[in-house]
């Protein structure tokens, strides 16, 4: 008779374990920001709904299977041109020179930067390396550049350009960067541009995102276009969704349900928006990671 094996059951997390205690203080924030008067604060107490909106809400994001039917196999890689990231110093002497930026603080950053296994997940690990992003230059300029370095085309028209925002996954994780490179010109990250996600619709890929992985910002995009454009060079290879922005098309019926692309197609570098639920195997979403 086979030994009997006994299964540990799956332990339950509260509110007063440590992850628990992180949701909660979550809420106590926004409470306390809210700034509430003693009216307003028996008001938001007496109204009903609040147990099913947060019910709702850990429904939605207890699971990383959501869009799952959204990935499909895909076998497009990087052209054989693009060898990955320049070396750091490089990038930032660049990128400064192309925008008009500082690179002073950013080039003494990139001195004491954490090894990438410290922080990058192991199955992302092949394709994540260092890169130099502006701050806050904004993305008009960038595609600007990009169109005066070679054959550009703006899918967005320039009443658009207002439609965009930062995801807010992506404000969040980048603010904790600022905390640690200051009010540096140029940000340098850790990303990939598309490999680690490749066949799967935006959306998706948010979902799989790794604890401490985030979108890349059309900017962030941009700019790494301008140190690098050799990963844009053909039409037969994987071209670059960006989660990090989110595009209020107006004639849709869902608010902010596009993000930006980056492809290529003839020999144009084409920028413009796709649907989040758009699958397709020669796109994949660019990412980096909070060290």
């Amino acid at each position: 008779m086979a030994p009997m094996t006994s299964s540990l059951a799956p332990s339950i997390v509260t509110h007063r374990d440590p992850k628990g205690l992180k949701f909660v203080s979550i809420v106590e924030a926004a409470y306390n920001g809210a700034r509430l008067s003693e009216e307003e604060a028996q008001r938001v107490n007496d109204a009903s709904g609040l147990g099913d909106l947060i019910g709702t809400f850990i429904a939605n994001n207890r699971s990383n299977d959501r869009f799952v039917n959204e990935e499909v196999r895909s076998s497009y890689t990087y052209p054989g041109e693009f060898k990955g990231p320049k070396p750091i110093l490089e990038q930032i002497q660049s990128l400064a020179s192309i925008l008009g930026l500082d690179p002073t603080a950013a080039l003494q950053h990139a001195h004491i930067l954490p090894m990438l296994d410290t922080f990058v997940p192991a199955e992302a690990l092949p394709y994540v390396g260092w890169y130099a992003v502006s701050r806050d230059v904004a993305l008009a300029d960038i595609l600007g550049k990009l169109a005066e370095s070679r054959r550009f085309c703006n899918w967005c028209c320039e009443s658009q350009m207002d439609n965009f925002r930062t995801h807010e996954r992506t404000a969040r994780f980048m603010a904790e960067i600022a905390k640690s490179q200051g009010n540096s010109d140029i940000y340098v990250i850790a990303a990939q541009l598309g490999m680690r996600h490749r066949g799967c619709s935006v959306r998706r890929a948010r979902e799989r995102f790794a604890g401490n992985e985030f979108g890349l910002t059309p900017e962030q995009g941009g700019a790494i276009t301008l140190t690098h454009p050799e990963r844009f060079v053909c039409r037969e290879q994987l071209h670059m969704d960006l989660p990090g922005g989110e595009f209020d098309d107006r004639g849709s019926g869902v608010r902010f349900g596009h993000a930006s692309v980056l492809d290529f197609y003839g020999d144009w570098v084409r920028f413009g928006m796709a649907s989040v639920g758009v699958v397709s195997d020669q796109y994949g979403s660019a990412s980096a990671f909070l060290p």
